[in-house]
């Protein structure tokens, strides 16, 4: 999962690996294992809707999207990152910070809707350029640098907190899901943002020559440099979009709830969003993925979380079943690594 920033060297040889190497190694537009998850929540669909028949009802769906979303959303960089080889485990103290800045900004200044979520956007963003100096430039491994600042984080959003918890927080993120304001043809505007930013990463990583060299550095970091790509360049843009993105699912995280936010926001949700992305198909070991997987693979976790609250199970059991399907992803990725290096 390491990346190694090395300094430039000679021009490569002809069959060195590098960013026309990384077109070989893209996923097809729909990989096996994509199908795969689409058949696993095909089946727990038509389980559940079996199980108890309010699943496949409105109100059980749209919440369940609205729910996907900010892990599906922060998901597209978390891809991006892992990709590269890095790894973040900071987002959900990332979301801490942006939700309660937001919040408070919503409730003190009267903030509307595109200003407050470029506060929130920017906020991240910032908070993104730190992980992304300290682990480009700093060339210290990714997960200790994250989970430092997951700790620095935390702090700084409790303290913006003071302690207490943020009330009267208006209704200006609605749209993004509560309501009738918040669809349009009975999808949550949250989610349909999703899908929107997760069909324009897919196309960015398949179809230009920036988002192949993401793959470049993942496949190897030396031989990518080598090749003419700006590694230090690509890995501090890859941790500023993820913050962008935990900007903007911030703002989902905060319609989801109600006029209350308290210190607990963004607890786990690094977690969930890992394991949307391992799930989803990209390697643990960088090199391949997909924003595909990733949305399928988040609203696999979703499903099970859901779908063990409306059965009326003990929560513990989403944990198990998704904790499954992660050990299952991984040891599929390892089990496909050892073939192609067997070859």
């Amino acid at each position: 999962m390491s990346t190694t920033l090395d300094r430039p060297g000679a021009r490569p040889p002809a069959d060195a690996p590098g960013p026309a190497r990384s077109r070989r190694i893209l996923p097809s537009p729909v990989s096996g294992q994509e199908l795969v998850l689409i058949g696993v929540i095909a089946v727990l669909w038509v389980v559940l809707a079996f199980a108890t028949p309010a699943f496949f009802t409105a109100g059980s769906l749209q919440p369940l999207l609205v729910a996907t979303a900010p892990v599906a959303l922060i998901g597209i960089g978390m891809t991006i990152i892992i990709i590269t080889g890095g790894i973040d485990v900071s987002v959900g103290g990332a979301i801490m910070v942006c939700s309660v800045i937001t919040a408070k900004l919503l409730v003190d200044s009267g903030l509307s809707l595109v200003p407050a979520v470029l506060v929130s956007m920017v906020v991240g963003a910032l908070l993104g350029l730190v992980n992304g100096l300290l682990i480009a430039y700093g060339r210290v491994h990714a997960i200790i640098i994250t989970f430092g600042t997951a700790n620095l984080f935390q702090w700084l959003g409790l303290t913006v907190f003071g302690s207490r918890t943020v009330n009267g927080i208006p209704q200006t993120f609605d749209v993004f899901g509560r309501g009738v304001a918040g669809r349009t043809f009975g999808l949550p505007h949250a989610f349909l943002i999703t899908v929107v930013i997760a069909a324009a990463a897919w196309w960015y990583l398949r179809h230009t020559a920036g988002g192949r060299h993401f793959y470049a550095i993942g496949g190897d970091a030396h031989a990518a440099r080598l090749a003419g790509v700006r590694v230090q360049r690509r890995v501090l843009l890859a941790y500023v979009i993820t913050g962008v993105l935990v900007g903007l699912g911030s703002c989902f995280v905060i319609a989801q709830g109600t006029s209350t936010l308290d210190q607990t926001v963004g607890s786990g949700k690094e977690l969930a969003v890992i394991a949307a992305v391992v799930i989803g198909g990209t390697s643990i070991m960088g090199g391949r993925g997909s924003v595909l997987g990733t949305l399928l693979g988040a609203l696999l976790v979703q499903t099970v979380t859901s779908g063990v609250t409306q059965l009326g199970w003990n929560s513990q059991l989403s944990d198990l079943f998704v904790g499954i399907f992660i050990i299952v992803a991984v040891g599929a990725d390892l089990i496909r690594e050892r073939a192609r290096r067997a070859k």
